[in-house]
């Protein structure tokens, strides 16, 4: 399943009130992510209408910094043959929500340079505090568990064009 999205857990040991998460199965193993509705209504609201319609399967982790992120979620990636123009699809649909601090854990939408409205299915994580990418990108997700499944997401080798060598798909 990808992305499922399961009501009414709690963000953590502790929480008050309970929240949404999503769970990502990957064919490197299984990601969670609480959902920050309150940071980025639009986006959470757009990520669960995409996932709940299957839009996220079949694509795949198609970039990747080691140790310092990995994004996916481009709708182009569910096509090999489409390599080349992993990064390009699946932008310009939602508009601009308030930007976060980067730290480990977060999860973005991947916007296009300049243009504040570009966001859309792609997303990235990061793996490890980014203080130079603060306030640049709407947060929508924190990764509750699975950050080992990540990390070694972006310890993959990588092909010439800066691309993840071997396929991580969301099934």
């Amino acid at each position: 399943l990808v992305a499922a999205i399961l009501a009414g857990l709690p963000v953590s040991a502790g929480a008050q009130a309970p929240s949404r998460q999503a769970v990502i199965e990957t064919t490197a193993g299984t990601v969670v992510l609480d959902l920050l509705a309150e940071s980025a209504p639009n986006t959470v609201a757009f990520f669960t209408r995409t996932a709940e319609a299957g839009g996220y399967d079949g694509t795949a982790f198609h970039r990747a910094v080691r140790n310092g992120m990995v994004q996916g979620g481009d709708p182009l990636s569910k096509d090999p043959a489409k390599k080349a123009q992993y990064g390009q699809g699946g932008l310009n649909q939602l508009k601009a929500e308030v930007r976060s601090a980067m730290s480990s854990g977060s999860v973005a939408t991947v916007l296009v340079p300049g243009k504040p409205d570009s966001g859309g299915t792609q997303f990235f994580i990061v793996l490890a505090d980014q203080p130079s990418l603060d306030n640049q990108y709407p947060v929508f997700a924190k990764v509750a568990d699975g950050m080992d499944v990540l990390q070694r997401i972006s310890a993959m080798p990588l092909a010439a064009d800066g691309s993840l060598a071997d396929r991580v798909e969301i099934t």
